[in-house]
């Protein structure tokens, strides 16, 4: 009997062991780790969303004659781009009137469906608003320096708000160090123009585009077409949140219409790219080897993604779309300053990206009130 009571905690006990032998405990923590990816993160990303665009409006130096042009710009270019999608869909609707001179419609509805589906693939499936818009960036400059003058507004609007306090406890400056980084940049490496960064960003298109539209199409595969997008969320999300919430994801996306799960996944993905060009300005100062840009990325990923989020939705917005995205590159300049340090000096740069791969002041950051978004490098240099 004694023999028989032992049995089970031997086994457990031999279970366990096997376990341990087999399974790398580290590996498997970090497959369900949220830490980069938690809620409050998120939050805090989205809630800077507002605070960014509320101090980036504040700006006297974006209600100049050249910046109403450049906003008169914006709407005229957010009409033609809702022209310019709209093109194939009244093209259809043309062909569609045509066959209708020889055979009623009135009885079908596959003419709506038509309709309804090339509007949806445009919008959601290939992004093709999103697209035209983002490409803006490529066509002409004021982005990029709209995110320089907005750099520069947040340091002056720091010391005005700190001036009663001890210059010596205050952070560096980034507008400054930020513009050597860009007059270092042109001289060590020769102008390449535009097209360069232009290629490769239809390249990340076209590549995205035809992606999204071989997994839409092959969701309605038959007995298989049903698990194509769950998996497809599945394969995302964990390498973005880990094994747990990703399996969730899947297994809630096999109930859910297909229409929300593309949706969804494009609507992720969409915030992340607008996030890349958003940056844009910073990373083309600041040099990161691909490798260090992801790790850089992994560590700020829920931030990140609730501030692309909140913009992202506001930039679909039409006709005004393209003058809120930028608003929303000039509040990156904001964001830019809470989630990196103030660069060095050149000579300093690499041991400098060497250091910013990881957010130091992350869980201090998370844990602030809006009111004190500042509080926490004002301290930390106190410290020092």
């Amino acid at each position: 009997m004694a023999t028989q009571s032992h049995e089970p905690q031997d086994v457990k006990a031999e279970l366990k062991k096997v376990i341990d032998g087999n399974v790398d405990k580290e590996k498997l923590k970090a497959k369900f780790d949220l830490s980069n990816f938690e809620p409050n993160a998120v939050l805090r990303g989205m809630q800077l969303t507002l605070v960014g665009a509320h101090r980036a409006l504040q700006n006297p130096a974006l209600f100049t004659s050249d910046h109403y042009r450049q906003a008169a710009i914006a709407v005229a270019v957010g009409i033609a781009i809702r022209l310019l999608v709209s093109l194939p869909v009244l093209g259809v609707r043309l062909v569609l009137w045509t066959i209708s001179l020889f055979y009623s419609l009135d009885r079908v509805q596959w003419d709506d469906s038509v309709i309804n589906g090339l509007h949806f693939i445009e919008e959601y499936v290939l992004q093709v608003p999103f697209f035209l818009m983002t490409l803006m960036r490529y066509v002409d400059p004021t982005l990029d320096n709209l995110f320089m003058r907005s750099l520069e507004w947040v340091d002056i609007t720091y010391v005005q708000k700190h001036k009663s306090e001890n210059p010596d406890t205050l952070r560096d400056m980034y507008y400054p160090n930020l513009k050597s980084y860009e007059a270092a940049k042109k001289q060590r490496e020769p102008s390449q123009g535009a097209k360069k960064p232009l290629m490769a960003f239809l390249m990340r298109f076209v590549r995205k585009g035809g992606i999204s539209l071989a997994v839409f199409s092959l969701s309605y595969v038959p007995y298989i077409g049903r698990f194509v997008l769950p998996a497809a969320s599945f394969y995302t999300f964990n390498k973005a949140v880990g094994a747990g919430p990703a399996t969730v994801i899947f297994g809630t996306g096999v109930f859910l219409p297909r229409r929300y799960l593309v949706v969804f996944l494009q609507t992720y993905f969409s915030s992340r790219s607008l996030m890349r060009e958003l940056l844009e300005p910073y990373f083309a100062r600041v040099h990161f080897d691909k490798a260090q840009k992801k790790r850089w990325f992994r560590s700020r990923e829920g931030v990140l993604f609730g501030f692309g989020l909140g913009f992202y939705w506001l930039v679909k917005v039409p006709l005004v779309g393209v003058l809120i995205y930028g608003i929303a590159e000039a509040s990156t300049a904001y964001l830019i300053t809470k989630i990196t340090e103030p660069p060095p000096p050149v000579s300093e740069a690499q041991k400098f990206v060497e250091a910013e791969q990881e957010w130091k002041n992350k869980h201090e950051f998370l844990n602030l009130s809006l009111t004190n978004l500042d509080l926490v490098r004002t301290e930390k240099t106190a410290s020092e």
